[in-house]
């Protein structure tokens, strides 16, 4: 599995830069089925905080920087507490929170229930979502609703969504660190992953700028989050 991790790393950059969120969750699903939602949680936190970083400096001229500061001093506490929360759940509860945050962000997608939260939420929205994402992975499918409520779209909405993931992965490396979560096995897997998602990101900011519209975006978004509702229910039964 180790051979295929910057395929899947390639991917998830390329995922994200072009829809602005999924890849970091497929990417989470998919190493949960090999090594256990634990290890997964720890291996791609490093990659998807320096992945965010190098996203976020690609496209720092895009950034909603009140809204980003915002939701940052929510995300980071929030982000850490469920860190430090995580490094004791069983396997099992981590891995439902895993299927539960994909299937509703699916619903969302398919328009079954939406989440309109106003602007002012920002830092409050963010203590939730940090927790969230320390413990169930998938920051970005949280993050993007919220930020689209607040009008962000295109490569504003993606730069912004960046600088958010940043905020979030930050408080929960530091976490996992804390909670002994973090291994030498897992610092490889990261490495790896790391130097993957960078190549993603660049290849999926070419192919956005152009050859893609915000439509067919949109259609990339949908299909990632169904392939991981797919991931994660055959996840549900390992372990």
């Amino acid at each position: 599995m180790l051979v295929l991790l910057p395929f899947f790393g390639v991917l998830a950059g390329l995922l994200t830069t072009l829809a602005g969120l999924g890849g970091g969750i497929l990417l989470l699903l998919g190493l949960s089925l090999v090594w256990g939602p634990a290890a997964a949680l720890a291996s791609t936190a490093p990659a998807m905080l320096l992945g965010n970083l190098h996203r976020l400096w690609m496209m720092r001229s895009e950034v909603d920087r009140p809204i980003a500061k915002a939701f940052a001093w929510g995300a980071v506490p929030g982000s850490f507490a469920g860190g430090l929360l995580a490094a004791w759940m069983p396997e099992g509860v981590l891995r439902w929170l895993m299927l539960g945050m994909t299937a509703a962000a699916v619903g969302r997608a398919l328009d079954l229930w939406s989440w309109r939260p106003k602007a002012s939420a920002m830092a409050p929205a963010g203590v939730g979502i940090g927790a969230l994402s320390a413990t169930a992975g998938g920051a970005g499918l949280l993050v993007g609703p919220l930020l689209m409520a607040a009008g962000l779209s295109g490569k504003r909405f993606v730069a912004t969504v960046a600088a958010a993931a940043v905020a979030l992965h930050a408080g929960r490396v530091v976490a996992y660190g804390l909670g002994g979560m973090m291994t030498g096995e897992t610092a490889l897997r990261a490495a790896v992953l790391t130097g993957a998602v960078m190549g993603g990101n660049l290849l999926g900011l070419w192919v956005r700028d152009r050859l893609l519209d915000e439509k067919n975006a949109h259609r990339i978004e949908l299909a990632s989050l169904l392939v991981c509702v797919g991931l994660s229910v055959v996840g549900v039964g390992k372990g």
